[in-house]
């Protein structure tokens, strides 16, 4: 993994610092989102980087999950900063200056420590830049009717935007499951009531419609390729998985060249956490596949059992451009696909507004019922 200062050096996957020259003039040249090379930002010169997905390897699960993943060519020593205030685990900065968290903005200045970790096997590069982001951040912004004031004016701070490469894990797994439920199938009866009409009371027929239930059992398959987990405690886990779905097959090899100029968060959930959260997200898509076998109008299901075969995984890095700020001691996290430009953002809410346009509308409402009551 790679994090950059701001001319463009890059502490590659083992903490090593690695600087990309122009091949030009000699300045420090950053990734060009969008692009597959490096642009040196004074002359403009841009350096290809070759995409190859050469060397994605899906990992044996079971392997990993009892620790002999100890291939060098799977496993790194990496150095890694903790941010004292939200907790997030990124790389040190190889100016070894203090630096902002991407998470909630705190000054990071923890001596970096050393821990053995999974490497990624691959990207998605960056597709949106950062001007496109402020764009996008501006825009969601000025939809928030009731956002106080103090929020919009963020949206005219330069540089709060950062371009973060956040953990994932990717899962495969094939599936076989067993249940037991019930399949309700609609019916209509006639039924009779008494109803008061004109004063008199009637007895009149209607349609109901009720529900005969009977037993269903039976087996679904389903082979998952890719189920994605964040694999970060600090990036809220509701709102990274409305970022998707990811252009995964889009997915390049690592190369520390497509980091240089962003930063880069180390996992905190592991192999084995993960894959308890994959297997969470399995069973939603499951269940519905069951409730499809079951078929008719309504479904229950009373037991399902599954078993998963032929379980891998990969650890690959997806980008996000993001904006940690505070409102009343308060952290909120405004989130970009930057592949998709699909956007996600907690905010605070002004009681103030929310209060002032309720009594707006209640007044303009008594006005018109008072104008045109006492016109009838």
């Amino acid at each position: 993994m790679t994090t950059p200062d701001a001319e463009g050096t890059a502490a590659g996957v083992g903490g090593t610092v690695r600087q990309f020259p122009c091949e030009r003039c000699g300045a420090k040249v950053t990734f060009a989102p969008g692009t597959s090379a490096l642009r040196c930002p004074y002359c403009g010169n841009e350096t290809h980087i070759p995409a190859t997905s050469d060397g994605i390897a899906e990992l044996d699960f079971q392997a990993a999950a009892f620790d002999r993943l100890g291939d060098d060519a799977e496993t790194e020593d990496v150095s890694s900063v903790r941010c004292t205030s939200c907790g997030a685990l990124v790389e040190p900065s190889p100016s070894h200056e203090a630096f902002p968290c991407p998470y909630c903005g705190s000054s990071i200045v923890a001596q970096a420590t050393s821990q053995r970790l999974i490497k990624p096997q691959a990207l998605l590069p960056f597709r949106i830049d950062k001007n496109e982001a402020r764009k996008l951040f501006r825009t969601w912004i000025a939809k928030l009717w009731f956002a106080p004031d103090a929020l919009r004016k963020l949206a005219r701070v330069e540089g709060r935007l950062q371009g973060l490469y956040a953990p994932y894990w990717t899962y495969d797994s094939d599936t076989r499951s067993r249940y037991t439920g019930q399949r309700g199938d609609n019916y209509a009866v006639t039924k009779t009531r008494t109803v008061t009409r004109d004063g008199k009371r009637v007895t009149e027929r209607y349609q109901d419609v009720e529900v005969r239930w009977r037993p269903a059992f039976g087996a679904v398959t389903r082979n998952f390729d890719d189920m994605l987990v964040v694999g970060s405690r600090s990036l809220p886990r509701d709102l990274a998985e409305e970022l998707e779905p990811w252009d995964l097959e889009g997915l390049r090899s690592y190369a520390d060249e497509y980091l240089s100029g962003f930063t880069a968060e180390r996992y905190q959930v592991d192999v084995r956490e993960g894959w308890a959260r994959a297997q969470e997200r399995m069973d939603a898509v499951i269940r519905g596949d069951v409730n499809r076998d079951i078929g008719g109008d309504h479904q229950r299901i009373l037991t399902l059992s599954t078993t998963h075969d032929n379980v891998t995984f990969k650890h690959v890095l997806l980008p996000m451009w993001i904006c940690s700020y505070r409102y009343k001691e308060r952290i909120y996290r405004f989130l970009i696909n930057a592949r998709t430009g699909e956007v996600q953002g907690q905010r605070p809410w002004s009681w103030v507004k929310i209060t002032l346009t309720t009594l707006f509308v209640a007044a303009v409402a008594f006005l018109l019922y008072a104008y045109f009551g006492g016109q009838g």
